[in-house]
C-alpha cells in the first residue's frame, strides 16, 4: 500500500526476454515507432503474436544441455531462468546474496501442459513428469535452486497483474524486515493453440490486418484488437533508497472490485480508480508525469483504464502511453515490461508514446511514472516511481 510514511524500496536491476530483445536492446525497441509483432502459424491458422527473437529463443533454450532436468522444463520456466541470472549479476548480488524469489504466472507452462494432456487423450497415460513441471510454484523454484538463493520461494497467479503483486509481495517482505533483497517478476510462454483458442473465444483477439494489428489506447477503435506475447521480466528489490537504484518505489496500491462477469472490469475501472489513489496516496497528482496504462487493446478495457484515469486526475489527466502495441500482451509479465519502460523513461528522460495516438501533454521533465496492471477478475496494481 501507499503508506502514511514514504516507501523507502531501490529498483537495483530490471530486465526482461520479449519480442523487445533484452538487456540494452530494449530501449531502442521501445522507442521506435514500429511494432515487433508478426504473422506466426500457432495451431491450424496464422495469427498475430509478439514473438521472443528466434536468436534469443536458441540461447534460452541451450540451458536444456547444461543440466538434465532442464530438458524437461516448459520454456516459461527456461526463459525465467535465463533472464534472472543476468539480473541479478547486473543488481551485484553474488552467490552468498540471500534473497527472497516471487515469480508468478497467470497461465503457467501451457506447452507443456496441452503436451501432456493430448499424449493422455491420444494413449490414456501421461508422463510421471506431468505434473511437477507443470504446477504453478515451477519457475520461482527452479530460478531459487539455478541461482542458489537461500532465501523464500513463492509464487502465484493473478492473471494479468501477477508480476506487479510480486512486486507488492516483495515489498511487503522488505518492509517487515524479513528480507533486505526479493527478486520479483513474472514469466509467460503463451503462444498455444489452446491459449489462442481461449481469447479467441471472448472474442478479444485481433483481426486487424494493417499497420498496426493491436491498437492499444486507440479509443475509437472499431472492434477489440489484443494480441499474446511472450516474454519474461523481473526486478531486483533493496530496502533503502540505494546509490546504485535505477529508480525509487515512491508509492503501490491495489483493489479488487465486485464481479460481474469472470472476465469483467467495470466501465470506469473501480479497482484502478482505487489502486491509482492509493498508490499516490500523499503526492500531489500534479506531480505525476506519466501513467504507462495497462491497455489490453480490447475496446472496453483500454476505454475504462481511460476513464479511470479521469476521475484520478480530473482535468489534468499526465502523459498516457502503453506498450502492447508493440509487443503484444505478455500477461502475467506485463506489469514488470510496464515497469521497465517507466525506469527506462526516467533514465532517458525521454517519452514514448503510442504513434497511432495524439498527444498533447509530453513532459519535457520526468520526476514521477505510475505504472498499471489490471486482470482478468477485476483485480488492479499501481505503481509510482520516482527518478533516483
Amino acid at each position: 500500500m501507499a503508506s502514511e510514511k514514504d516507501l523507502s524500496v531501490s529498483i537495483t536491476a530490471i530486465d526482461s526476454v520479449s519480442a523487445l530483445g533484452t538487456g540494452s536492446n530494449c530501449w531502442g525497441s521501445f522507442s521506435s515507432e514500429n511494432h515487433l509483432l508478426k504473422q506466426t502459424k500457432i495451431g491450424r491458422e496464422s495469427v498475430w503474436s509478439g514473438n521472443i527473437p528466434e536468436k534469443l529463443i536458441d540461447e534460452i533454450l541451450q540451458l536444456k544441455h547444461e543440466n538434465s532436468n532442464y530438458g524437461k522444463l516448459d520454456l516459461s520456466v527456461l526463459q525465467a531462468i535465463w533472464i534472472c541470472r543476468q539480473l541479478v549479476d547486473q543488481a551485484g548480488w553474488g552467490s552468498k546474496n540471500v534473497f527472497g524469489t516471487n515469480i508468478g504466472s497467470s497461465r503457467g507452462a501451457t506447452a507443456l501442459f496441452e503436451k501432456y494432456y493430448k499424449d493422455f487423450l491420444d494413449h490414456s497415460r501421461v508422463s510421471s513428469l506431468a505434473s511437477p513441471t507443470t504446477t504453478l510454484g515451477n519457475i520461482s523454484s527452479w530460478v531459487a535452486q539455478d541461482l542458489g538463493s537461500a532465501g523464500p520461494e513463492l509464487s502465484h497467479s493473478i492473471t494479468c497483474s501477477t508480476s506487479l503483486h510480486a512486486l507488492l509481495n516483495g515489498i511487503a517482505w522488505l518492509e517487515a524486515g524479513f528480507s533486505s533483497k526479493f527478486l520479483v517478476g513474472g514469466s509467460e510462454s503463451p503462444l498455444t493453440p489452446f491459449t489462442i483458442a481461449q481469447m479467441q473465444a471472448l472474442k478479444i483477439y485481433s483481426s486487424y490486418g494493417d499497420s498496426y494489428p493491436c491498437k492499444a489506447l486507440d479509443l475509437k477503435k472499431q472492434k477489440n484488437s489484443m494480441v499474446l506475447g511472450e516474454g519474461a521480466a523481473m526486478a531486483c528489490l533493496e530496502k533503502g533508497e540505494k546509490e546504485n537504484a535505477l529508480a525509487i518505489i515512491r508509492g503501490i496500491g491495489y483493489a479488487t472490485e465486485k464481479l460481474a462477469h469472470p472476465a469483467s472490469f467495470s466501465t470506469h475501472g473501480d479497482c484502478l480508480q482505487r489502486s491509482m489513489a492509493m498508490a499516490c496516496k500523499g503526492v500531489d497528482l500534479g506531480e505525476v508525469d506519466i501513467v504507462v496504462m495497462h491497455a489490453p487493446g480490447t475496446k472496453k478495457g483500454d476505454q475504462s483504464e481511460y476513464r479511470a484515469i479521469e476521475r484520478v486526475f480530473g482535468s489534468r489527466i499526465p502523459a498516457l502511453t502503453t506498450n502492447k502495441w508493440k509487443i503484444g500482451h505478455t500477461l502475467g509479465s506485463s506489469g514488470m515490461i510496464n515497469l521497465q519502460m517507466a525506469v527506462l523513461m526516467l533514465q532517458k528522460q525521454e517519452f514514448v508514446g503510442v504513434p497511432f495516438v495524439a498527444q498533447m501533454n509530453a513532459p519535457k521533465e520526468i520526476e514521477n511514472i505510475l505504472v498499471n496492471a489490471v486482470g482478468f477478475g477485476g483485480n488492479a496494481v499501481s505503481v509510482l516511481v520516482k527518478r533516483n
